[in-house]
């Protein structure tokens, strides 16, 4: 029988329900059924291996929008065992990990309000038995007295390497008031550390409860070491600002000292990332020649500062941990492909042995170990399969796939995605991706021009499922890294994807006139499809330059940037929304929704309802005023889903309906 557990307003569900057990393979799909191949979410979305090593926990996409946690036996001990499972009406399982080997956490989000009140995000943390039992909740509790609302109510920052039955949690502590004639009121506010005894529950208090603190990072050896504090606008405004100052110790002290300050709306100052214990520094990021370079700092009292890898093209954006954790062993960053260098010889040497036993996956990643490091996962990938999970036994020397992404791929034909570039009108290159039709000769093809959202962020070489589901139907498709992306530094970052929004889109039009130049596309059979700025971009496009595209498909799109700096009026980022998109005649003529009599191709429109990124008023108004105008335009909102439409029946429906509009907008005449 189902046990529905409510905790803290969100609802998860514990049942003993069918198993989902991951098909081995999968049999070669017809074309009709390609939204469903490639619209179904991923079959592994978090994995873990447990301390000793024996078993895995992962999470699974269910029916619709509903995600199952398994744990499966790695010495062949029959079918995975399923734990529990969220319906995503509202709650949703982001990642489980094992804490010991009978004890899981997980973390569960969701989205209340809606409507005509605003929409709230939250996350919970709960621990719970590897057979289910035993569910308990991490943060504080709630009470009737609460004196403001508890959003993000933990966060663990230490695993302990997997050693102890304990983790280290950043716990909001909400105070009370209203209470009459009682001593027992709540008086804690901010965030402290307590190390929590997952068996016990037992919390043992590390940091007390700050009001300022916005997080704090450890050595990975159970020390707090830097403490992050937001800085806000004008005192008491409740407004946050783009600061966060961060404060160090020295080894075995208590006393804070000052450390840094960075500025996030400019990438400025030193950002710290990560803690190594080994030679008591920590790992930042900062400025060098206009990109994100890699640094180590003394946490000493020296603040001595080295610089440890510098990419003259592109920003280092982060740093590849082990021992569950606790151990920095090299650092990431995406030129054409991701990359990773590593500090770690054993890592380093283990990395390239895997990229000669499996060479058809170049995309390869570690991830969490055994406790005493023998047993590893890997994940490994290419363009055109999404990925699979192996356990690399060290001492056996021999590796094991356990898990495909998406095993209903694995006969699918592969659509090769290339590194190419192209010329802008002022003619600076653009990098972009193009992928190709399976078998097709790359010439006189229909071609979807796929921008990605952001602004700040970009494509990297890689599957995607969108480009692999519009190359199966036979269109050519190019996803170019405009101006206003993210990685190559801030002269190519320019002001933003908004406020330079002329070169942004300036730069993907020129990507659709470069195909139809170079052959690839037909110029009279081209569209732009785009998801969230991506969206944006499609529909701005379709305004600047009518006769471009023949079609344009916009989901969880911004229409108006006046109208998404009022949709953040009420919540804690609306000054820096404001200064992000800025004021100016930009505003007006950067907004695809003032322009609709300029568009001329038929327009298709997606969007969830609870979308707290871009509101669904966005495409409501879009779609209004554009029917107003005598213009061809379609909407189909998805009731109760988020930005990332995650939801395997609503993405294979938005599938078909693309295919379909394409297929007929796109038809050769």
């Amino acid at each position: 029988m189902n046990k529905l557990l409510r905790i803290a307003g969100l609802a998860m569900t514990l049942a003993t329900a069918p198993l989902l057990a991951q098909p081995a393979s999968a049999p070669a799909q017809p074309a009709a059924d390609q939204a469903e191949l490639y619209g179904v979410r991923e079959s592994v979305e978090h994995i873990d291996i447990s301390p000793d090593g024996t078993h895995v926990v992962y999470l699974a996409a269910g029916p619709g929008r509903s995600t199952y946690v398994y744990v499966h036996n790695l010495a062949g001990g029959g079918e995975p065992r399923f734990v529990i499972r969220s319906d995503g009406t509202p709650d949703r399982l982001r990642w489980c990990r094992f804490v010991t080997n009978e004890r899981l956490i997980c973390q569960v989000t969701g989205m209340v309000g809606g409507g005509t009140s605003m929409l709230i995000p939250f996350s919970r943390l709960v621990s719970l038995d590897v057979g289910g039992g035993n569910v308990t909740q991490l943060g504080q509790r709630n009470s009737f007295y609460d004196a403001r609302i508890r959003q993000f109510d933990a966060e663990i920052i230490d695993w302990l390497g997997g050693r102890e039955n304990a983790v280290l949690m950043a716990r909001d502590y909400v105070p009370e008031e209203g209470r009459m004639n009682t001593r027992l009121v709540r008086t804690a506010n901010g965030l402290g550390v307590d190390r929590v005894d997952v068996r016990t529950l037992r919390a043992t208090q590390v940091e007390p409860p700050n009001a300022h603190a916005g997080n704090y990072l450890t050595d990975g050896q159970g020390n707090v070491r830097i403490m992050a504090v937001p800085q806000v606008r004008g005192g008491s405004t409740g407004q946050l600002g783009t600061e966060t100052q961060y404060f160090y110790r020295a080894a075995g002290s208590r006393e804070w000292r000052n450390f840094s300050t960075y500025d996030d709306a400019n990438d400025e100052g030193m950002r710290p990332i990560a803690i190594d214990a080994a030679n008591d520094s920590a790992y930042v990021l900062r400025k060098l020649d206009g990109r994100l370079a890699l640094y180590r700092v003394k946490l000493d009292g020296t603040m001595t500062t080295e610089l440890v890898y510098a990419n003259p093209q592109v920003d280092v954006d982060g740093v590849v941990r082990a021992s569950r954790g606790s151990h920095v062993v090299g650092m990431t960053f995406a030129e054409e492909q991701r990359r990773v260098v590593y500090f770690d010889a054993d890592y380093g040497n283990l990395s390239r042995s895997l990229g000669r036993a499996i060479p058809s996956l170049p995309l390869v990643d570690f991830g969490t170990d055994s406790a005493d490091g023998n047993r590893l996962l890997v994940h490994a990938g290419s363009d055109a399969d999404a990925g699979r999970y192996y356990v690399y036994d060290r001492a056996g020397r021999a590796l094991n796939e356990i898990l495909m992404v998406r095993p209903q791929l694995e006969h699918a034909a592969p659509a090769t995605v290339r590194s190419v570039s192209y010329p802008a009108a002022d003619g600076v290159n653009v990098p972009a991706y193009l992928t190709l039709p399976p078998g097709s000769d790359g010439r006189n093809l229909p071609a979807v021009v796929l921008p990605h959202g952001g602004p700040a962020a970009r494509d990297e070489w890689g599957f995607d499922w969108l480009a692999q589901y519009l190359a199966h139907q036979g269109y050519a498709v190019l996803q170019p890294n405009f101006r206003g992306s993210a990685g190559y530094g801030d002269q190519w970052l320019q002001r933003n994807g908004f406020r330079s929004w002329r070169t942004s889109i300036g730069d993907i039009t020129a990507g659709a006139r470069w195909l139809a130049a170079q052959g690839i596309a037909d110029a009279n059979r081209m569209a732009i499809l785009g998801w969230s700025y991506g969206g944006y971009a499609a529909l701005q496009a379709g305004a600047t330059e009518p006769g471009l595209f023949k079609a344009i498909v916009a989901i969880a799109p911004i229409t108006d940037l006046q109208q998404w700096k009022d949709d953040f009026r009420n919540y804690t980022v609306s000054s820096n929304m404001t200064e992000y998109i800025g004021s100016g005649p930009h505003v007006a003529e950067g907004s695809p929704l003032r322009h609709v009599d300029a568009i001329a191709a038929p327009v298709l429109l997606f969007h969830g309802d609870r979308d707290l990124n871009v509101p669904v008023v966005h495409s409501r108004r879009m779609n209004d005023a554009l029917r107003d105008a005598g213009k061809r335009s379609e909407l189909t909102v998805f009731p109760g889903l988020e930005h990332d439409l995650a939801d395997s029946q609503a993405r294979v429906q938005m599938l078909r309906r693309i295919g379909t509009f394409l297929a007929a907008e796109l038809a050769a005449r």
